[in-house]
């Protein structure tokens, strides 16, 4: 471990910090060592990742002493928050300032904050093509991520802005999957007209951090879009017809519909659809496949994460007629 440089993995048992610390575990060349953090150290969770190698302790993002000692010695950091977990953009501003004040006390050489765009600079709260949430938000779980970029670059912390793609792996959970019509037919509901969706495997995710810290001061500064793949809801209803063996139908829908669907974040997730439809060009420009590639090769397509997940996806049974 002492002739490693540290990398604190912070959020290590979620989907994205668990993939950056597995991508450095399954390295044995690696130059890097994971310290890998979490609330709870008796998880199943973290005792798989304390048998990969990881060094596994404990923090709070809400609590700054004990990420600055999560980070003690390290050479960098993975930074990300959990919107999803309490719904709260305030919460989340207050700890990607945590973390990029710790960083910089911290004297990292290298951090990652997992960011995304912040939509009022494209939807002004004063468009009402889209409502506005929470007061003052288009995209809550976007924009306030998005806001607190300048504290990483107001400190001067050397660091890299990741912005990730949907993750493919919301078609298993969440009931974002492909559902039965009346009809007996498998419909995949989404309010992106015809435009492409970047999307990308959760796994990669964490892959393609570990090829930006491989990287290092190359890309310190740097706003790095990450993605698999970007099709259209058509193509995503014919891949996924492809790979379950009967076909899927693509339901293109308004995003006001989709916001009317009730449960919890519908508004903030149909915001979101309507801005990666109305706002292709700006999202597909940053998240680049080809890079994505470069930096983790063994980038998954959507064809190839479905012949993976594809039966994982919870499927009503066909009725017979």
């Amino acid at each position: 471990m002492a002739s490693k440089k540290i990398i604190t993995v912070f959020g290590a048992t979620g989907a994205q910090g668990g993939g950056v610390a597995r991508a450095i575990l399954g390295d044995s060349n690696s130059a890097f060592a994971v310290r890998a953090v979490t609330r709870n150290l008796s998880s199943e969770k973290a005792k798989e990742l304390a048998d990969l190698g990881a060094e596994v302790v404990t923090a709070d993002i809400d609590d700054k002493a004990s990420m600055k000692r999560a980070l003690d010695g390290a050479y960098g950091a993975y930074f990300v928050t959990f919107f999803w977990a309490h719904f709260s953009p305030e919460k989340e501003y207050a700890e990607a300032k945590n973390m990029a004040e710790a960083a910089k006390e911290a004297s990292l050489k290298h951090v990652i904050w997992s960011t995304l765009e912040d939509t009022r600079q494209w939807v002004p709260l004063d468009d009402n093509r889209m409502p506005t949430l929470q007061g003052k938000y288009k995209v809550p779980h976007f924009d306030a991520k998005g806001e607190a970029d300048h504290f990483f670059t107001d400190l001067g912390v050397p660091t890299t802005f990741m912005r990730a793609s949907f993750y493919w792996d919301n078609f298993i959970y969440f009931g974002m999957g492909p559902k039965r019509g009346e009809d007996g037919k498998l419909y995949l509901t989404l309010p992106m007209g015809d435009k492409k969706m970047a999307g990308i495997a959760a796994e990669d995710i964490g892959k393609c951090a570990y090829g930006i810290f491989k990287r290092g001061e190359e890309l310190i500064s740097k706003t790095v879009g990450i993605a698999g793949e970007q099709l259209t809801g058509q193509e995503m209803a014919q891949a996924m017809g492809r790979a379950l063996g009967q076909e899927v139908h693509y339901n293109s829908i308004s995003p006001e519909t989709f916001r009317s669907f009730g449960f919890p974040g519908a508004d903030d997730l149909g915001n979101m659809f309507q801005f990666y439809r109305d706002f292709d060009q700006v999202c597909n420009s940053v998240r680049d496949v080809s890079f994505s590639k470069e930096i983790n090769p063994e980038l998954k397509s959507f064809d190839a994460w479905l012949a993976e997940n594809a039966k994982r996806m919870p499927l009503e049974p066909a009725t017979a007629s």
